[in-house]
């Protein structure tokens, strides 16, 4: 699976227009006000981190801090906005996931880079895949998140797992999907992100 992933993300080529591909998760005409946060949005990036284990590969994933003012409680990947220190966003990815959960960059294999995501809330993330070194143990910051677990990646690809909601944004409806393992639920641009992925190496 390792190599198959490899490959089709050295193919892959990026989808040049988000902004398109967001608006056509909204259910109807997508108002004037959200248009413009979404051509305003914040660049970010993301770590899709994928590590060996006796069962396959599995996916890291936080789940955000119960305090925090945005996306509290949000199942995520390490991530955030990108800062002027970084040459980009495999920079970003890498550097955030070492201060949430303590991933030192040197343990990441990047793989490839996913077609960027434009979130509701005006963030344009870039989802930077990789492969984790298995012996990686996570030490969670906790002034952000709560909790670091591993969902199996073939969990991830069974269609059967993955459902369709809607909720309310901006005054718009967005279809969003969504999973559900164990007592996680696992929506929104996370699980936007991981159907993209799907998508790309299937």
């Amino acid at each position: 699976m390792r190599t198959l992933i490899q490959s089709r993300l050295t193919q892959f080529r990026p989808a040049a227009d988000p902004l398109a591909r967001t608006l056509a998760s909204v259910e109807g005409e997508a108002p004037v006000e959200l248009r413009d946060r979404l051509r305003g949005a914040a660049p970010a990036a993301v770590l899709l981190g994928l590590i060996e284990r006796a069962h396959g590969l599995g996916v890291l994933l936080t789940q955000r801090g119960a305090h925090l003012s945005v996306h509290a409680g949000q199942i995520s990947f390490p991530g955030g906005r990108l800062e002027k220190q970084d040459s980009g966003p495999i920079d970003a990815a890498l550097r955030e996931a070492e201060e949430e959960i303590g991933l030192t960059p040197s343990l990441v294999q990047v793989a490839g880079c996913l077609d960027d995501f434009l979130t509701p809330t005006g963030f344009l993330i870039t989802p930077v895949v990789g492969f984790v070194d298995s012996g990686f143990e996570p030490k969670a910051d906790a002034n952000e998140v709560d909790d670091v677990f591993e969902v199996p990646l073939d969990f991830l690809l069974d269609e059967a797992n993955v459902g369709i909601s809607f909720r309310e944004r901006m005054g718009a409806t967005f279809r969003m999907y969504e999973y559900r393992y164990g007592n996680r639920h696992i929506w929104g641009a996370t699980a936007a992100i991981l159907m993209n992925f799907r998508d790309v190496i299937s």
